[in-house]
Formats: C-alpha cells, sequence, structure tokens
C-alpha cells in the first residue's frame, strides 16, 4: 500500500470511490453472521413488513463497514484516530452503494487529515455521512 504523504495531500483532494455490488439477502445474511447482529428486521421479510417496511434492509454498521473499507483502502488502520458517522437514510435491498471521500482539513500539529466520507445508493441518496482523522507520514 502507497501511503500519501502529509505534504503530498491537498485540501480537496478525492479519495479513490468504493462502488459496491447490489446489496443482497446473501450479503445482510453473511454479514448478521460475521457481526454476530441477528436483528430479524435484517433478515427476515416477514418480520420486516410486520414493522411497515417494504422489506428487510441493511445494518447500518455494514454501512459504516463500508465506509471504514474506503478509508483503510486509502491509508493503514493504524493511522485512523477517530472516525465518526451520521445515518442518514436506510439502504434497501438492491441498492448499489458508492463510498466516497474527500479531504477537508490539514492540520500541521500532528501531521493528521480530516476526511469526509459519504456513501450514497445509485439514485444519489445519502446513506451515511461523517468524517475521520488520520495521520500521515
Amino acid at each position: 500500500m502507497n501511503i500519501p504523504r502529509y505534504d503530498k495531500v491537498q485540501v480537496g483532494d478525492a479519495l479513490p470511490t468504493l462502488d459496491l455490488p447490489p446489496i443482497s439477502r446473501t450479503t445482510l445474511a453473511l454479514f448478521a453472521g460475521a457481526s454476530g447482529d441477528h436483528n430479524p428486521i435484517h433478515i427476515d421479510t416477514d418480520f420486516a413488513r410486520k414493522a411497515g417496511m417494504p422489506d428487510v434492509f441493511a445494518h447500518g454498521m455494514l454501512g459504516m463497514a463500508w465506509l471504514g473499507r474506503l478509508l483503510t483502502n486509502w491509508a493503514p488502520q493504524s493511522r485512523l484516530h477517530r472516525f465518526d458517522v451520521r445515518f442518514q437514510g436506510i439502504t434497501h435491498l438492491a441498492n448499489a452503494i458508492s463510498c466516497t471521500g474527500r479531504v477537508m482539513e490539514k492540520r500541521d500539529a500532528d501531521r493528521s487529515v480530516r476526511v469526509e466520507v459519504q456513501s450514497s445508493n445509485q439514485h444519489g441518496q445519502t446513506k451515511i455521512a461523517g468524517d475521520a482523522w488520520i495521520s500521515l507520514p
């Protein structure tokens, strides 16, 4: 991995986009197993419909994990010092998610950058937005 260098990174630089395949029931079942989050709203269609939803939908933490992957594809996890998100919309089945990030601030004192991140579906609807502080060499 080529770690971005603090002196080369500029405010406004975009991270390489992470495009994901459409959400499937298999993805939700695998994430439920991996995370231990077996909330039926994410894996049981009948339960989701009784709760007023059209069908099951993705775990919020799955979406956050994808944003984490965006960040750690750019810089090693060991350099990630803070990561905060706001959940802004439900990620439904068949949504194809695109994760993006942009450097918004540089802090000379500790050679770190603040990166704003966002995930959106194929219709341009924001699902999760947040930011992270990453230290760079």
